[in-house]
């Protein structure tokens, strides 16, 4: 059974850690939700201890500043895990071997920033590369538009590292945008290689749970995707709260409707119902 809050405090002692997904939880990639930034302040007072796993190409410290920059204090959290920085650490320590990669980013500069202090080249020509970098996507670029780089994967059968698996993202007014998963999920469909970092994928929860110290049982996950915040944690023995305001708040409108809309979305994803169900964070 699903159980409505009204807060998140009214279970968050329940629990020895909350682990925040960031897009569509603490932020719409823009500005901060109204009730989140003093919801996470009344936890961290009453010593919940908080850390934030984000679906973000970039590195921790980038996304540290970008929360920051909206008004959550940088003591809030004790740890910031992506999925790129993941990758990151993968390749400096040697367990991925690519070193000239091509980028698909959002913003010019995204993966030349996220290279350094790695022995990696950002190329220019998917020609010339021997992965390609799938970490971003410019706010309304037509997935077509990458056609010619993943046809120059396939056919030189060079894989594709994606450090955001979410197929959309929510932005402001409701609007949500297409995201690399979408790209990555259909090259893999046509037999392409794609190595996929972040969540649902079990290692990046076991990698939370190592820097916490704790054990999957003692864990909440919130989030707002079911395909990945809520179905990564439930395979990883974490119990979910869903918030149903972020990537699918067109679904439940202006108040959460019953658990039929819930069930569908769940069903459409292959995701498991949550534990529980808020609005927004607070």
């Amino acid at each position: 059974m699903v159980t409505r809050l009204n807060s998140l405090s009214e279970i968050a002692s329940d629990y020895d850690a909350v682990v925040l997904d960031q897009w569509g939880v603490l932020h719409n990639g823009s500005t901060p939700y109204p009730g989140a930034p003093a919801c996470l302040a009344a936890l961290k007072e009453a010593g919940i201890r908080m850390t934030v796993l984000s679906n973000s190409g970039k590195r921790a410290e980038p996304n540290a500043t970008r929360i920051a920059g909206m008004g959550f204090g940088v003591d809030l959290f004790e740890t910031i895990m992506t999925s790129g920085e993941a990758l990151w650490q993968d390749i400096a320590t040697g367990r991925v071997t690519a070193q000239r990669l091509f980028p698909i980013e959002r913003d010019a500069g995204d993966a030349a920033a996220w290279a350094k202090g790695l022995d990696v080249s950002i190329e220019a020509h998917a020609d010339s590369a021997d992965a390609i970098l799938l970490m971003g996507l410019p706010d309304g670029a037509p997935p077509a538009a990458f056609a010619a780089v993943f046809d120059t994967a396939h056919v030189r059968g060079i894989p594709v590292f994606c450090t955001n698996p979410d197929r959309a993202s929510p932005r402001a007014n409701g609007v949500t945008v297409a995201s690399p998963g979408t790209l990555a999920h259909t090259h893999a469909t046509a037999g392409g290689t794609v190595h996929f970092y972040g969540k649902p994928h079990l290692p990046v929860f076991r990698a939370v749970e190592a820097a916490l110290n704790l054990t999957p049982n003692r864990l909440l996950m919130v989030g707002d995707s079911l395909e990945h915040d809520i179905a990564g944690a439930k395979a990883a023995g974490w119990d979910t709260v869903f918030i149903t305001g972020g990537l699918h708040m067109a679904a439940f409108g202006t108040e959460m409707t019953c658990e039929i809309t819930l069930a569908r979305l769940a069903k459409a994803a292959c995701a498991p119902l949550p534990d529980y169900l808020l609005r927004e964070l607070r």
